[in-house]
């Protein structure tokens, strides 16, 4: 193995490549030729003896010895940033960027403004704010946070738990004068609801009383969505009831375009967590984003 050729250099040109899937998209990024790029490639697999990549006219794919390496280049281009962060001044430790992934709906309604508000504390810092419902794997997309709803089992990653999210039964004004008022849990049995496809568990409602009784009610409806936002929207426009996180539907509630339904019983709240990629916690810009979020979450409505 002729071990000059495998430098940090060419470690990030192979990483840049393995996540956009294209030499010319990484070429323009770098501002370097594609030829640049594609040696670069070449004299690695050459120092390694193995194949990293397989090329196609239209994309590259990570061989199975491309994955592991990929992690592997991950992990020591992420220490060597973390190396020079610790030996930087203040003034610089506080200059970079943190990579910030939350759950959809929550991310547009609540996260954004808390980032405004740490970038208007910290202007040496560059934020970049993906919002998902997926599940992502922190390293391989290069992701410092993730703000998550629902149980995590990812022990990998540092976790903090942010508080349980309330929620509540909504429904519009309007739907309610349609339909007919509700008073128990039973006149849900024959009503449609606004469905979430990927809540495990959503064809039935667990209502609990103010005396800690179960009632369980079938839940059903013909508008099943997939994002909270389009659940909302749905609720406002009076296409059915349905569970809410009480940060969704807040400021509806506030104002009358929703109201809650059967009020005296509640629904089970739901963890809302942050998850750090371990490599990433001592980095300062890292752990001032982490603290300034953890504070912030106890101001979203409904997160105890």
């Amino acid at each position: 193995m002729e071990q000059s050729l495998i430098s940090l250099e060419r470690m990030r040109t192979f990483v840049r490549v393995a996540e956009r899937g294209n030499l010319a998209a990484v070429a323009r990024e770098t501002g370097t030729g594609s030829s640049t790029v594609t040696r670069h490639l070449r004299e690695l697999e050459e120092a390694l003896g193995v194949s990293l990549l397989t090329r196609t006219t239209r994309r590259t794919a990570l061989t199975d010895e491309g994955t592991r390496y990929y992690a592997h280049c991950v992990q020591i281009l992420s220490l060597v940033e973390q190396a020079s962060q610790e030996i930087r001044d203040t003034r610089q430790a506080t200059a970079g960027t943190v990579r910030i992934s939350c759950t959809g709906a929550l991310g547009v309604l609540h996260v954004g403004r808390l980032i405004y508000e740490f970038q208007d504390r910290n202007p040496g810092i560059r934020v970049e704010f993906g919002l998902t419902d997926e599940r992502i794997d922190l390293v391989r997309e290069g992701v410092d946070i993730a703000i998550r709803l629902g149980p995590l089992t990812d022990c990998a990653m540092k976790l903090r738990s942010l508080g349980k999210s309330g929620r509540l039964l909504v429904a519009s004004p309007e739907w309610l004068r349609r339909y007919g008022p509700v008073r128990r849990p039973e006149d849900l049995h024959n009503r449609e609801g606004v469905r979430m496809s990927r809540v495990q568990g959503s064809e039935r409602l667990v209502l609990q009383s103010a005396e800690g009784r179960n009632h369980v009610v079938p839940f059903h409806g013909r508008l099943v969505v997939d994002h909270g936002l389009a659940a909302r929207d749905a609720f406002l426009a009076g296409r059915g009831y349905g569970p809410a996180h009480r940060w969704l539907v807040e400021d509806c509630l506030q104002d009358g375009r929703l109201v809650p339904v059967l009020p005296d019983y509640t629904l089970s709240s739901v963890p809302l967590s942050m998850l750090i990629a371990p490599e990433r916690t001592n980095l300062t810009r890292v752990r001032l984003c982490v603290e300034f979020l953890t504070s912030g979450a106890r101001e979203i409505p409904g997160i105890r």
